[in-house]
């Protein structure tokens, strides 16, 4: 198997969302490659998890109406894209990490991230909690876990930290379905403490995931995809109906 690494590409918040799910859906078809692409944003953007309210959304984010917003196909809280470093790792079905429960294959892929940015000079950790979580118990209607919320808000076990201040680094969400699993990742700059080449970096974490991964290099050009069926997903992405899900 091999990874291929997609030229970096800017888009607006459906028109990211909509490739991220069409490489899900599509791309992996047939093919026996793991991709692997850094995005950025047309315009300042926050996407929100799949289950999150719009409501509570747009009470959190307090910005007037001023960002491009869009519901994520993923899980997870709430990430304001204004600063960060976005990317999405799509695994087809049948690869070992795809196979994996969700707490391993996030662990997994963000060893690989913390790894790239200890080599970069950041002080970077995987998080984990002090104490085991206690044992689950039956829950009343009133104490059942509140939904996700903004995402660089506090870590969950397995995200990234700064190793010094504990803030969050970076953090993600996934999906998983027929066709395999999509990773959409999140690195918040401002948590760094340091500068970064993002070029090299870049660079180097897709070496990184090729290794974890046991990938060979792939040629990495931009996937052929189906022009009608690519606009008809970024309709939908920025459809009223798909923003107001719940």
């Amino acid at each position: 198997m091999r990874l291929d690494a997609l030229p970096s590409r800017i888009g607006g918040a459906a028109e990211n969302m909509a490739i991220d799910s069409l490489l899900l859906q599509r791309y992996p078809s047939g093919a026996s490659a793991v991709r692997f692409r850094h995005y950025g944003w047309r315009r300042p953007a926050a996407t929100f998890g799949y289950s999150q309210k719009l409501a509570w959304v747009r009470s959190e984010l307090q910005t007037g109406g001023s960002l491009d917003l869009c519901r994520r196909p993923t899980g997870g809280g709430i990430v304001d894209h204004r600063e960060d470093w976005t990317y999405a790792l799509v695994i087809p079905r049948g690869h070992e990490l795809e196979k994996l429960p969700a707490p391993a294959s996030y662990r997994t892929i963000h060893a690989c991230l913390t790894e790239v940015l200890v080599s970069h000079g950041i002080g970077a950790v995987l998080h984990a909690p002090a104490a085991e979580p206690e044992p689950k118990r039956a829950r009343s209607p009133a104490s059942k876990p509140a939904p996700a919320g903004v995402c660089f808000r506090c870590a969950e076990i397995h995200d990234v930290v700064h190793v010094e201040s504990g803030v969050k680094i970076a953090g993600a969400a996934q999906k998983r379905n027929r066709h395999g699993l999509l990773f959409q990742g999140s690195i918040h700059r401002p948590a760094l403490g340091g500068e970064v080449d993002w070029d090299r970096f870049h660079e180097d974490l897709v070496l990184r995931l090729r290794s974890a991964l046991g990938t060979m290099t792939g040629a990495g050009g931009w996937p052929d995809f189906d022009e009608a069926e690519l606009e008809a997903l970024i309709e939908h992405y920025s459809s009223p109906e798909w923003l107001e899900f719940r």
